[in-house]
């Protein structure tokens, strides 16, 4: 399969690793183990762990296999029926999966080991259309056609736990002790306290080739935030997936826990992924400005998230907890709205100059980030195809009733939204649509078939 063309981004990536570099490591014994893995629908990383000299000898030329039900699991590992590429009928079979060299690199937190990413591909090499990273890469490269590199940043959003895995777990997930029991937004003192693990995970990020900008406490108990160096869009989606995961392992490693769900609990302010994106052409210069005002490539790209963005809510948002975080004066937004530096729309315009761009407020820290950037991308190109004017601005307090269409409030909407999207079908093809769409119908049919901890408190005695 061959590489997309990735200019990354600015800054120094140290910790990424060359063949030459890995053999070298392997002779001197610093690595022994390259885990080698692939995003599924859920944002996680699976695959395998390989031993670095069979790595070297077999699978940096000739990939690996694995089943291909790993893109028709729900979250517990389950099989489910409904998925064309992969099911009973089938027999479940192989795929292939295809180490993308350059995304090679150290992974400190780790006792020796590497790590690389892959591509899900066919036995004959073709990709496999609803692998996540390359549902991104068909936009990625459709922009490349129409002489644009997409550049995409994430902020993500996490809460730290004083309990382990094991024993939140054992809690059933109840009753968690933040690490900080007070609001730590910009808070020194408070982040300090945590700085035994943030400060591990931001010194990890970048020797695992991952730029940091910052970290910073965030706005509620025990939730933290730390910024990634924008990139092109597959390069960024690549380091917020390796994040993310790393993220998960150093709590881990530290005795603690870390989540990303949207809405940990209802009494908790939720955790978004805040997704930043601007187009360069082949000089890297922004094509969203005309010398210090914004473009009509800008206003058409804008007018193009606006006008796309509900029919692709499943992609942004992508689970039943997605939507509990959206809720009125919670610094999620309710609405499709823009704004200039305005919190409160779904979409704030923000930077100056070259770096002019348009941050999209709605997803949750749950995203898949190749799904987020794929469903923005192609939504903010077909407005440039189109010639898709933005609307006004708002101005003022979006979450304000009657003022801006609200964005979809609930998965089953979502869906309902996806399904009946021409667009959405036209845009990434029959198989991503049909395979997404059973993901949805799956992911909303699972949470209808749950009796809740709210239904049982309400109608156990009194009901």
């Amino acid at each position: 399969m061959a590489s997309v063309t990735r200019p990354g981004g600015p800054g120094v990536a140290v910790g990424m690793l060359s063949l030459e570099a890995l053999a070298g490591e392997a002779d001197a014994g610093t690595i022994d183990t390259v885990v080698t893995a692939f995003t599924d629908m859920q944002g996680r990383l699976v695959g395998k762990r390989i031993d670095v000299s069979y790595f070297l000898e077999q699978v940096a030329d000739n990939g690996i296999e694995g089943c291909n039900y790993l893109l028709a699991l729900d979250m517990e590992m389950d099989p489910v029926p409904g998925y064309a590429m992969a099911n009973w009928e089938k027999g479940y079979g192989d795929f292939g999966i295809a180490p993308d060299m350059a995304t090679l690199r150290r992974i400190p937190w780790l006792d020796r080991s590497a790590l690389v990413l892959c591509d899900v591909v066919e036995h004959d090499g073709s990709p496999v259309p609803a692998s996540p990273r390359q549902v991104l890469i068909a936009q990625y490269e459709r922009a490349l056609a129409m002489g644009y590199t997409p550049m995409f940043a994430s902020e993500l959003e996490f809460y730290l736990y004083k309990e382990s895995y094991a024993q939140a777990h054992e809690q059933d997930y109840r009753n968690l002790t933040p690490t900080i029991p007070y609001i730590l937004d910009y808070h020194i003192l408070a982040t300090t306290m945590d700085e035994n693990v943030i400060g591990q995970i931001r010194r990890g990020m970048r020797d695992a080739g991952i730029p940091v900008e910052f970290s910073k406490g965030e706005a509620w108990y025990g939730q933290h935030e730390l910024n990634v160096r924008y990139a092109d869009a597959v390069t960024s989606a690549d380091r917020h997936t390796i994040y993310k995961n790393g993220v998960k392992e150093i709590a881990f490693l530290n005795g603690v826990s870390a989540t990303f769900m949207a809405k940990p609990s209802e009494k908790d302010i939720g955790s978004s992924c805040h997704i930043h994106s601007s187009l360069v052409d082949t000089s890297g210069a922004s094509v969203f400005v005309n010398g210090h005002d914004e473009s009509d490539v800008f206003r058409h790209y804008l007018g193009g998230l606006r006008g796309r963005i509900r029919e692709l809510a499943l992609l942004i948002a992508p689970t039943v907890n997605s939507y509990k975080r959206y809720a009125a004066e919670s610094w999620a937004p309710t609405s499709i709205s823009w704004g200039r530096d305005n919190r409160t729309c779904g979409f704030r315009v923000v930077g100056h100059d070259q770096s002019r761009r348009a941050e999209c407020r709605i997803p949750g820290a749950d995203v898949n980030p190749y799904l987020g950037y794929a469903a923005l991308l192609a939504a903010g190109l077909d407005g440039i195809e189109r010639g898709t004017d933005p609307g006004p601005e708002l101005v003022g307090n979006a979450y304000e009733a009657g003022k801006a269409e609200p964005f979809p409030s609930t998965l089953r909407e979502a869906v309902e939204l996806w399904e009946n999207s021409e667009f959405a079908h036209d845009a990434f093809g029959e198989a991503v649509w049909s395979h997404y769409l059973n993901y949805g119908r799956t992911e909303q049919r699972l949470f209808d078939q749950v009796v809740t901890d709210y239904e049982r408190r309400r109608m156990f005695e009194r009901g």
